[in-house]
């Protein structure tokens, strides 16, 4: 999941693509930044994020069940609809379908679940989302999705610590855009000679806050 981080005013974000240019630059602490003929002594720290959550996300597709929406609201008994539901999709005009096993049907949302006799039925059904009904010698279009069973694994909460992304504080304020101080900040600190190295993403805040989003 993204971690929000607060970066405040004159701060700035660097991220490096080698970790080993990241923690060389926390351990030396002060750099002395050339911010358009103006010296800015900047401090570097190591951070931590605010609590993140990491999990598997299991998705299973059902082969023998669909999901119907947007059933008609029609002046017939509830078993009626349900055969209607199981004659209609029993043979189909599209191919697929099957005997069906039986038919849940709820009329107060208008939806209905199908499941088929036979193991894979359900798979021509996937990228069918409007199907036909007949009933009462009209036809409606009925909405169709593949019915998924979800579950959580391996929920668990953690402190996220990047250590390719070093702190910038004491930025200070210039007459310049907050666009050509990061360039300036980034031309420092992409060179070799102190002691920098290839960036990967750089933000900079001159003013107010905004929220910087870490992903794994």
């Amino acid at each position: 999941t993204k971690i929000p981080f607060r970066l405040n005013q004159n701060h700035a974000l660097l991220t490096f693509e080698d970790e080993e240019v990241a923690q060389r630059l926390i351990k030396m602490g002060k750099h002395t930044v050339n911010l358009d003929n103006k010296i800015a002594d900047v401090r570097v720290k190591p951070f931590t994020l605010e609590m993140g959550i990491k999990f598997e996300l299991h998705v299973t597709i059902s082969g023998k069940k669909i999901n119907v929406s947007e059933v008609p609201e029609l002046c017939i008994p509830e078993d009626w609809m349900r055969d209607k539901l199981e004659l209609n999709f029993y043979k189909t005009e599209q191919g697929g379908g099957g005997e069906v096993e039986s038919v849940n049907y709820d009329k107060q949302s208008r939806t209905a679940v199908i499941t088929f006799l036979r193991p894979g039925a359900a798979d021509s059904f996937v990228r069918c989302t409007k199907y036909p009904f007949f009933v009462n010698g009209r036809c409606y279009r009925l909405s169709v999705s593949p019915h998924t069973n979800v579950h959580l694994e391996k929920f668990q909460l953690y402190c996220g610590i990047s250590k390719k992304t070093i702190l910038l504080k004491g930025i200070q304020e210039t007459e310049d855009d907050e666009e050509s101080v990061q360039d300036m900040i980034e031309i420092h600190f992409q060179k070799p000679s102190n002691s920098g190295g290839e960036i990967e993403k750089i933000k900079y805040v001159s003013k107010g806050i905004t929220w910087v989003c870490f992903e794994e």
